[in-house]
């Protein structure tokens, strides 16, 4: 059952960490280079609909990381996932109380109706996105690991 478990955390955080580096280092910086505000739209776009959709994602690899914890809790891969899990919780309140603020800033604007300094704000927001994507490649390195290490 732990296999299972580790699986799918590992699964689900390696997803999440292709979908982050992505936004990361090509789309946003890809949309930072269009003319004027033309990368406005497509990030207020891209805010509302990641925005709905990536909790969801966090949550399930916290989820299957904490059961992969509980699962091998008297081992050292139990120790790495428990690790990761907390470095994946911890993502979530870097975006509640840092990220989620300004993409829901962020989704409200629109060509004609966004502030002066648009362009200061999403580059704060990619700042801080940046360390999220550290984060949550060293959980799921570290669920890498633990599914490496020989159990008896």
């Amino acid at each position: 059952m732990s296999d299972y478990a580790l699986g799918a955390a590992i699964v689900l955080s390696g997803s999440l960490v292709g979908i982050e580096f992505c936004v990361a280092v090509f789309i946003n910086p890809i949309l930072d280079r269009l003319p004027g505000v033309g990368g406005l739209s497509a990030r207020a776009d891209a805010a509302r609909v990641l925005g709905r959709s990536m909790p969801f994602w966090y949550i399930a690899t916290v989820l299957t990381g904490g059961v992969s914890t509980a699962l091998l809790w008297a081992s050292a891969s139990g120790t790495l996932a428990a690790i990761a899990t907390v470095l994946f919780a911890s993502t979530i309140v870097l975006a509640v109380t840092v990220l989620v603020p300004i993409n829901n800033r962020v989704g409200r604007w629109s060509h004609g109706d966004h502030p002066e300094d648009w362009r200061e704000q999403v580059g704060k927001w990619d700042r801080w996105h940046y360390l999220r994507v550290v984060i949550v490649i060293a959980g799921f390195v570290l669920l890498i690991a633990a599914a490496l290490i020989p159990t008896a």
